[in-house]
């Protein structure tokens, strides 16, 4: 396939509701997250792509073929698309066996391709000897791999899934993360995975693509859109926990010199404009390192003299707002926390590395038009 697997730009409107306008989605191999918050209408794009719901306008193609244009009122249904979709609640037939419901699609292949075909996804995937069961006998985690199995079992060249870990626990969601990965790599089939959850979309997405009130604002390797979010709307949407205002002080040798609050910070020039002079700075709180204010002086180009505001524990993590002319926050282990001794008022220095920093221009705060 081409790297473009996918291309997509339409517009869905429902009525008295807002309206998803996708400009330029596309999706090549690999794992594509598509992220943003409840109601950003993630599920619509993916039920657009199915062949579930039809556009008022735009054009989408898939693998060179055409399957929806609004210009030439083209609609592909849904059930010549070759497209896979599990969708949160799963939607398994609750009198079908597991067998039954996996071959469910497979109408064009005889009983014995049928029956080898199903096997061979079931045991791919750990189910072997679950055939008979119902699923109502069946715990989340294995519904929810009769779902997939019952998506990719007709070899499709797209696949869909829409919040996969909505229905599990905490521990059971964990686990699968890694498993589902692996099987979406095993297969090879080119995949677009809606989450609202960050870590799901660090662990199991190759690109993101962040939609914000209907429309996609960003789109890019995972790791680089986490990190240099294109405005604040994104930064927000991706849950960067210091995102301050500051004044471009100095742009030399590809350093940024900005005041920000009573501190000064130093971070990469990147694709600043020429006539910038005010910015918000994006800083995440793993790439914020506490030590004690006696600590000796590493490399990196930012320590702030700073003191300890408030911890907030979660799990086996703490979250520490540290005042250092302007509020910053960290990320540290419980352990971490307890072996430096933390609490309101603990003086400490915090570090920051320049190229850790990312400087949003104040003209790209908005959306783009």
């Amino acid at each position: 396939m081409n790297h473009d697997l996918l291309t997509a730009t339409f517009r869905k409107q429902f009525p008295g509701g807002p309206a998803i306008a996708v400009d330029q989605l596309r999706l090549g191999s690999g794992i594509t997250v598509l992220f943003g918050a409840s109601g950003s209408g993630k599920t619509t794009v993916l039920r657009c792509l199915a062949g579930l719901e039809r556009p008022e306008a735009g054009r989408i193609q898939a693998g060179g073929e055409t399957w929806f244009d609004g210009a030439t009122n083209l609609f592909l249904p849904a059930r010549r698309r070759r497209v896979g979709f599990v969708p949160q609640d799963y939607a398994l037939f609750p009198h079908l066996s597991v067998a039954r419901n996996v071959g469910y699609g497979l109408h064009e292949l005889t009983t014995g391709e049928r029956s080898r075909q199903v096997a061979e996804t079931l045991e791919w995937l750990g189910l072997t000897g679950l055939e008979d069961r119902l699923p109502r006998a069946l715990s989340g985690g294995q519904q929810q791999r009769v779902a997939l199995a019952r998506a990719v079992v007709g070899r499709p060249q797209l696949l869909l899934l829409d919040e996969p870990f909505a229905a599990l626990d905490t521990p059971t969601r964990l686990r699968l993360r890694g498993e589902l990965r692996h099987w979406l790599r095993h297969t090879g089939i080119p995949t677009l995975l809606v989450t609202h959850d960050r870590f799901e979309a660090l662990a199991l997405g190759d690109e993101v693509v962040i939609l914000h009130e209907g429309r996609n604002v960003q789109q890019g390797p995972v790791p680089a859109v986490f990190s240099q979010p294109f405005n604040l709307a994104v930064a927000e949407i991706t849950a960067v926990e210091t995102v301050q205002r500051g004044r471009l002080l100095e742009v030399r040798d590809g350093l940024a010199t900005i005041a920000v609050g009573n501190a000064r910070l130093t971070a990469l020039a990147r694709d600043l404009p020429a006539d910038a002079s005010e910015v918000h700075v994006c800083i995440r709180a793993e790439d914020v390192i506490l030590t004690g204010a006696d600590a000796v002086q590493s490399s990196a180009r930012n320590h702030l003299s700073a003191s300890v505001q408030t911890i907030t524990r979660a799990g086996p993590l703490a979250l520490v707002q540290v005042d250092c002319g302007f509020p910053l926050m960290a990320l540290l282990t419980q352990v971490a926390c307890d072996e430096m001794g933390l609490h309101p008022g603990h003086p400490l220095v915090a570090i920051v590395k320049a190229p850790k920093i990312h400087l949003i221009p104040a003209d790209n705060a908005k959306d783009r038009d």
